[in-house]
């Protein structure tokens, strides 16, 4: 765990968006988040990391304010949102991708993003529909603006799961396993778009594909029944002793892209 103090050390010298302090929860005996400290900064990428069952959709949904910590603070742009509802902390700027992504399937792919523009975005009018269609441009889907979201190829579905959360304008961008499922060729495309909106806000992206993560993320950190096991850059995490014995060397066979 030698990666550990520079992980500490880098958070305090960012100006957070996101600033998680001494989080914990667990339901009886089963401990989801145990007392974990982190940041986030504009323009940056935390991934997290860890096997099935380590704690990280809870901790999601904990940000998210679907779950309520036990104790712990969390901050967003210096504002205590700790007891805020999902909705609130939407509001305030949290924006999320689901693994599965859940668009509304008898709507066009534009009509998606023009409502949670409008209805999430809170924008009206035509500045929702300019806005929801240049959120669409840049996701990639343009072409596709007129298509149903319930015939999209998966890649697009993928897109347009990310588009949603971009019409939000949200502050804090968390990403759960958008990679799943999608071939090397997609991952790098999908890869090329995140990086390209990282400047804007500040992003947690938890995944187990590695080699995508690696790619987009600036700090990684690794967590197993719910507690911080490494933290720091996306090699040194990798080559981190007790995550190695966690994964048993498999997040290391993996090729990183280009």
């Amino acid at each position: 765990m030698g990666a550990l103090p520079s992980f500490q050390s880098m958070e305090v010298l960012l100006a957070s968006v996101l600033q998680a302090d001494g989080i914990s929860r667990s339901f009886g005996s089963i401990v989801v988040a145990d007392n974990l400290t982190f940041s986030v900064a504009k323009s940056e990428c935390l991934g997290i990391i860890g096997p099935n069952g380590a704690g990280k959709t809870s901790v999601f949904n904990i940000l998210a304010g679907v779950i309520q910590p036990q104790t712990g603070t969390i901050r967003l742009d210096g504002v205590d949102v700790t007891k805020r509802s999902q909705f609130e902390r939407t509001r305030l700027g949290i924006g999320r991708t689901y693994q599965v992504p859940q668009p509304f399937g008898q709507l066009t792919a534009y009509e998606n993003v023009l409502t949670a523009a409008s209805f999430g975005g809170g924008r009206k009018g035509r500045d929702a529909g300019d806005f929801a269609f240049d959120i669409l441009k840049r996701s990639g889907l343009a072409a596709r603006a007129n298509v149903l979201a319930g015939s999209l190829p998966l890649l697009d579905r993928k897109r347009l799961e990310l588009a949603r959360a971009m019409a939000l304008k949200p502050r804090l961008l968390l990403l759960d396993e958008i990679a799943g499922g999608l071939t090397e060729a997609e991952v790098i495309q999908l890869v090329d778009l995140i990086v390209s909106i990282k400047q804007d806000l500040a992003i947690i992206w938890i995944e187990h594909v590695m080699h995508a993560l690696s790619a987009a993320a600036d700090r990684v950190l690794a967590i197993n029944a719910g507690r911080m096991i490494a933290g720091g850059t996306p090699a040194d995490v990798m080559a981190d002793a007790a995550v190695q014995e966690i994964y048993m060397g498999a997040i290391l066979d993996v090729p990183a892209v280009a």
